[in-house]
């Protein structure tokens, strides 16, 4: 044989060999294999971070009903300070009848 016809049949071999390797690689139960074995490697980390996330949700939940319950502790305050204002005007009030009274039972 000549020089380039054994390059032709040469190269035809390779590149048969190098097609059937490829799809030997690419085959389904090996694309499945691999992802098989991502998974197994992804998965304890994943379950990790999903407990994390939900630990950190708890907790901002409790954060968040303690910001809630001191918002409507201060908007009580806010809405009492008419009843408070009428307390103090009653105190007032009971004051100067205090002193009215000491100053009527002074003068006897």
């Amino acid at each position: 044989m000549e020089e380039p016809e054994m390059q032709l049949k040469g190269k035809k071999v390779t590149d048969k060999f190098t097609e059937s390797v490829y799809v030997l690689a690419n085959e389904p139960s090996v694309a499945l294999y691999r992802l098989q074995e991502h998974v197994r490697r992804s998965l304890p980390e994943l379950a990790q971070h999903k407990a994390d996330m939900q630990r950190w949700e708890e907790q901002s939940q409790g954060a968040i009903y303690t910001v809630e319950y001191a918002c409507s502790a201060v908007k009580n305050l806010v809405d009492s300070s008419v009843y408070f204002r009428s307390v103090e005007g009653l105190l007032k009030q009971a004051i100067s009848i205090r002193d009215h009274m000491n100053a009527t039972q002074g003068h006897r």
